[in-house]
């Protein structure tokens, strides 16, 4: 009998295992049930590298809701007044490495933080400094200028999610339809912006890396538990 679907009750120390073990299996379907303040902590662990992304966000129960949208930061509307902090690394949409940009409802902007914390890594250090504390990054913040122009020249993040949406559906729709590659997230979680797949073996997708490099495609390598 092959076991194409595995639910597993809770994620304690045993539970997290099992969930490790089987995250990295392509043909198995992995669900998590769990209740409480344990679902409610799944629920908030946001976008990862395994290529899905939540369609609607969880309900906090009046908890701050936290997400690093790096993979996904202006692809597409976001109603920031649901969040109390956006942290996002500019690499993946806006600027080059070697930046990050944090949107912080004002009212996490404490002073009342653990002596511990150094005065450079507390957001009201910046936030009072007019993002000016230490020397910035110049070329990063004209890069972004430029991106942020561009888009508000064309339309916008409404108009770039119409756009991620066709794009992305070039690469599903091949995915969908292929007798060699396999895509390793289901349909309904499916990200914009990191379309893993896979090729039957891990001897064939060496090849297929291999053959995309000659090719002049570099860095489809992907992440190692994911593809």
């Amino acid at each position: 009998m092959q076991i194409k679907s595995v639910a597993v009750l809770g994620a304690g120390a045993v539970g997290s295992y099992v969930i490790w073990g089987l995250s990295s299996r392509k043909d198995i379907r992995l669900a998590v049930i769990a209740e409480g303040p344990r679902a409610e902590r799944l629920k908030q662990q946001g976008i990862t590298i395994n290529g899905t992304t939540y369609r609607t966000l969880p309900d906090t129960k009046g908890h701050v809701l936290v997400a690093d949208q790096s993979s996904m930061f202006l692809s597409r509307p976001c109603d920031v007044s649901r969040y109390g902090l956006i942290w996002a690394g500019v690499q993946k949409n806006v600027g080059p490495a070697g930046m990050s940009i944090a949107i912080i409802r004002e009212d996490l902007l404490r002073e009342d933080l653990p002596a511990f914390v150094p005065t450079y890594l507390r957001y009201k250090t910046h936030a009072d400094a007019g993002s000016l504390y230490n020397t910035p990054n110049c070329w990063a913040i004209y890069c972004c200028g430029k991106v942020f122009k561009y888009l508000l020249k064309n339309g916008g993040l409404a108009a770039m999610a119409a756009r991620n949406e066709e794009k992305a559906a070039v690469l599903y729709d091949f995915l969908d339809q292929s007798r060699f590659f396999t895509g390793a997230v289901r349909k309904e979680d499916r990200s914009l912006m990191n379309v893993p797949f896979v090729s039957p073996s891990k001897e064939q997708d060496a090849d297929v890396v291999a053959a995309s490099k000659a090719a002049g495609f570099d860095n489809l390598k992907g992440h190692k538990s994911v593809g």
